[in-house]
């Protein structure tokens, strides 16, 4: 079924040797998650499920990076899940009057949460990852360049029966001299915990690799007492509140090319 007045769309944006593509179409169909859980050995899938979306940076010699929902929710742990069903029986607990409740404690992780960083492409040539000192510059970034190009791309949601979220999306923009990219992962169970997995990436014109930045945070919402209710359902808000529980810095560089390391960009 369409939703009202919403069109698939698929952009292209051009940035010296890379294109970029951000494709938005539509849920999933019911038929096709049930067999894309069966294929992938899940119970079930997010309830919306963007299996065709996704966000690409590919460089003109075939290498480059994309972010899908296939292949986050390939991470996801199927069978250990010790603290998973521990915070799901607490979870159940605080539901207890819930009709839903019952049936959402399966024997898999049915928060979705996934460290997925992104899909390396390319046949031949591909990113070596390398782990790295140097850190993404996070005052260039506040500094007031001009956005060429922005989009937005929400790989899936579930509402855990109406207790929470658990959300996937990656969103980009491009500046004349750099381009940042944002995959997150959002994790709210009410009552009991709030999660969020951050992969940065960033690459700036004249260097031959990019920056890959991973934080997860996470805290039990009993230990969030003193922030206020509102900023629970505020990603960007909440986060400064929430532990790091694990980082990974790491630099993409790029395949040996004749000429690769000129990526810069004539000013629009």
């Amino acid at each position: 079924m369409m939703i009202h007045g919403f069109k698939s769309s698929k952009q292209d944006f051009n940035f010296g040797p890379w294109k970029l593509t951000a494709a938005k179409t539509h849920i999933m169909k019911s038929a096709d998650v049930e067999k894309l859980a069966e294929e992938m050995h899940m119970p079930s899938l997010p309830e919306m499920m963007f299996g065709d979306n996704f966000l690409r940076i590919q460089h003109a010699s075939g290498f480059g990076i994309e972010f899908n929902a296939k292949d986050a929710l390939k991470r996801v742990n199927n069978y250990q899940g010790a603290v998973k069903v521990a915070c799901a029986e607490e979870w159940q607990e605080s539901r207890s009057d819930s009709d839903h409740s019952k049936e959402v404690v399966k024997p898999y992780d049915w928060t979705y949460t996934t460290d997925y960083k992104g899909t390396f492409i390319g046949d031949n040539l591909v990113f070596s990852v390398v782990p790295t000192t140097e850190r993404i510059d996070t005052e260039k970034l506040k500094a007031r360049e001009q956005i060429v190009f922005f989009e937005e791309v929400l790989l899936f949601e579930d509402e855990l029966h109406d207790h929470g979220v658990s959300s996937l999306s990656v969103k980009i923009r491009v500046m004349p001299s750099s381009f940042f990219l944002l995959l997150r992962y959002f994790l709210r169970v009410d009552g009991v915990l709030i999660r969020m997995n951050d992969t940065r990436l960033y690459h700036e014109v004249d260097k031959n690799f990019m920056l890959r930045e991973y934080t997860s945070r996470e805290s039990k919402v009993s230990k969030l007492s003193h922030v206020p209710a509102p900023l629970f359902t505020e990603p960007n808000e909440i986060s400064q509140y929430l532990p790091v529980t694990q980082t990974a810095y790491e630099k993409l560089e790029f395949p040996d090319l004749p000429g690769l390391g000129n990526t810069s960009v004539p000013a629009p």
